[in-house]
């Protein structure tokens, strides 16, 4: 199959604010490139804000500080992970189980950073009368099979004592998700915001019974980089970290979040009011604590555990056939030397 065959059905993955400035890949203005001899570091990203943090240090000039020349991309989530699979950009930003995705049919990754993890902007939201996933048992639940709402509502589901096989799927886009709820088709809903914001305000009376904030680490969010590249520009790759642990710092900073949040508004071309409601639901790691994420451990507060759950996830919905060895995908020695250590 495909590789764009496979992003398109099946990838795990979420975005915040789709509008129309992300039709289309566009190159970031960035400042002069630095004259080291060698091409710029192509970066590929999209509208989440873990994500959307790196146009502060493309505003900001942080990238030639430190000395390493980059290209960054603004594309829709899914079409940057098509021109990542395309050999189009060095690296790209996306979640633990699209990794896999995209390297299972050939297009392999490592990730070298984490930025952050979703911490409630994906959401589980069910009609009046439903207040628990136990509520949800004989009901009907619309979401994008083979998606990161499937996976989060079949871990839910899990804690509650229910197997999936106790609702029925129904497959509805997730933009149209407020849609179908509003019009009684299901009685719940999996989606991501702003489309999960938008079925509360639809349907009166509907709540938020299962969120990511939940499950904490189940969607880790990364910055991805080929092999090839990573082998050539080691030494670069480290100073994009560096920069990173930078804008991290700026963000998570009260007395910049002003400023950190009209950056990034404008990059997704929203009201920066409207974009500030999204940033609690995106957990910014600190460089100590991503190191600490990057342990070997099988529970959700390790990059790898939770790489092994999309993985089991994605072989048993046949978006590819063979199991992952998810250790392949990760290298956390970047983070570290970034660090010093």
């Amino acid at each position: 199959m495909m590789v764009v065959a496979m992003l398109v059905a099946g990838a795990i993955g979420h975005g915040v604010l789709p509008t129309a400035s992300q039709a289309a890949p566009e190159a970031v203005a960035t400042p002069p490139a630095v004259k080291s001899g060698k091409p710029p570091l192509k970066i590929a990203f999209s509208d989440w804000p873990g994500w959307t943090a790196f146009e502060i240090g493309i505003q900001k000039g942080w990238f030639k500080e430190a000395g390493v020349d980059v290209e960054f991309s603004w594309f829709e989530y899914t079409p940057s992970m098509e021109a990542f699979a395309a050999n189009k950009v060095d690296a790209v930003m996306m979640t633990m189980g699209d990794a896999l995705v995209t390297g299972a049919p050939g297009a392999r990754s490592v990730a070298i950073l984490i930025t952050d993890y979703s911490n409630g902007n994906d959401m589980i939201v069910a009609k009046k009368g439903i207040t628990s996933l136990k509520g949800l048992k004989g009901k009907k639940v619309g979401l994008e099979i083979g998606l990161v709402e499937h996976l989060m509502l079949l871990k839910g589901l899990e804690k509650a004592g229910l197997k999936e096989t106790d609702v029925k799927l129904i497959a509805v886009p997730t933009h149209q998700t407020a849609q179908s709820l509003a019009s009684g088709d299901v009685d719940a809903i999996g989606a991501w915001q702003p489309n999960a914001g938008q079925a509360l305000k639809a349907v009166p009376g509907s709540k938020a019974i299962l969120t990511s904030k939940d499950l904490p680490g189940l969607i880790y969010d990364l910055v991805c980089v080929s092999p090839k590249s990573l082998a050539q520009r080691r030494a670069d790759w480290v100073k994009v970290v560096k920069v990173w642990n930078r804008i991290e710092a700026f963000v998570t900073d009260p007395a910049h979040k002003d400023e950190a949040v009209k950056l990034m508004a404008a990059r997704a071309g929203v009201p920066a009011d409207e974009y500030g409601k999204f940033l609690p639901g995106t957990r910014f790691l600190t460089p100590q604590e991503a190191m600490a994420r990057f342990q070997k451990k099988d529970t959700l507060d390790s990059l790898y555990g939770s790489g092994k759950v999309a993985d089991v996830f994605n072989v048993a919905n046949k978006v590819y056939a063979k199991s992952q060895n998810v250790d392949d995908y990760i290298d956390s020695s970047l983070s570290k030397e970034a660090l010093g250590k």
